[in-house]
């Protein structure tokens, strides 16, 4: 009799299938190996069960039904590759926990609250390393760009032309590639901080645009401590839906704020949202404005627009 397969064996030949049409499947990834273990540990079903399905739900650290939701969401998608093999798979019903997608609100960081951020970066460790100036650098091209932070730490020394003042986005979301214009001072702050890069940093390990004082490339989780340390170090409690900061909420700084100057400057914001949704990547428009759906004061904006088009108001 052959000896019954793993769920993580299971689980690892789903995801080599999916990867290899093109799916990273980084969070499903971690999600998925965590089922894996758990159905494992439990060793009582041969076959994906809908009880299985709901227990490991269940036994995640953050208690609510939002998180049991999706994490039957993503299991939803490793039953039905199971289902081809095996007819007594159990597909876990959509809506088991309710819905497994709600708008959390994310921290709009404020203009005074950008500088603070970028002013207490410099006080990072080591004082002299390059750790400070490559956080510092980051941070503000996240903030003034709305770029993904995977996509600024994929960057490239050829992928950043500062003499055009444009940087080249090789591997973003779904595989896109694009071009994103800088500003003149985003520029000219770049360049400063390569000059100082190259001058701590002389033989560097790769070729990566930001670099650890190791020479290696810098990483989103010492990015993500390095803010979170410092946000504590400032009093700040993050504002919104989220336990902690994220870099994530720069991006969604970016486009609030840059939606926010439209409006105030009586932009056809139809039309410029198409652009700004084109510049941060989105592979639909929907996508953006899927963002302000979150932001009191854009909600505000478009209720005041709304009741202006109900009285047979212009725009």
């Amino acid at each position: 009799m052959n000896a019954p397969v793993s769920w993580m064996t299971r689980v690892e030949t789903y995801l080599a299938y999916r990867r290899r049409h093109g799916f990273e499947l980084s969070i499903d990834a971690t999600q998925l190996r965590s089922f894996a273990r758990f159905a494992d540990r439990c060793g009582t079903a041969d076959h994906l069960t809908v009880a299985l399905a709901s227990a490991w739900a269940r036994s995640s650290q953050r208690p609510n039904p939002l998180t049991w939701a999706r994490r039957i969401d993503v299991l939803r998608g490793f039953a039905r590759f199971c289902l081809r093999d095996d007819p007594a798979t159990e597909m876990p019903p959509r809506g088991l926990f309710g819905p497994a997608h709600r708008r959390l609100v994310p921290h709009i960081y404020t203009e005074a609250e950008l500088i603070a951020l970028l002013d207490a970066a410099n006080g990072l460790a080591p004082e002299h390393g390059l750790r400070p100036a490559t956080c510092r650098c980051i941070f503000g091209l996240l903030a003034a760009s709305g770029l993904r932070i995977s996509e600024a730490l994929g960057l490239t020394r050829a992928d950043v032309d500062l003499e055009a003042g444009i940087l080249r986005i090789r591997e973003a979301k779904f595989h896109r590639q694009r071009l994103v214009p800088l500003h003149l001072t985003v520029t000219e702050y770049l360049d400063a901080y390569a000059l100082q890069r190259d001058r701590l940093v002389p033989r560097p390990a790769c070729d990566r645009f930001f670099l650890r004082d190791d020479g290696h490339c810098a990483n989103r989780r010492d990015i993500l401590y390095a803010l979170q340390a410092l946000c504590q170090q400032l009093g700040w409690q993050p504002r919104g839906d989220y336990p902690h900061h994220r870099l994530h909420d720069m991006r969604h700084t970016f486009i609030v704020r840059s939606t926010l100057r439209f409006y105030e400057q009586g932009i056809d914001v139809d039309r410029a949202v198409l652009a700004l949704s084109t510049y941060v990547g989105h592979a639909k428009v929907s996508d953006t404005y899927w963002y302000f759906t979150g932001i009191p004061e854009l909600m505000a904006i478009a209720a005041e627009r709304f009741h202006r088009y109900t009285e047979g108001a212009t725009r």
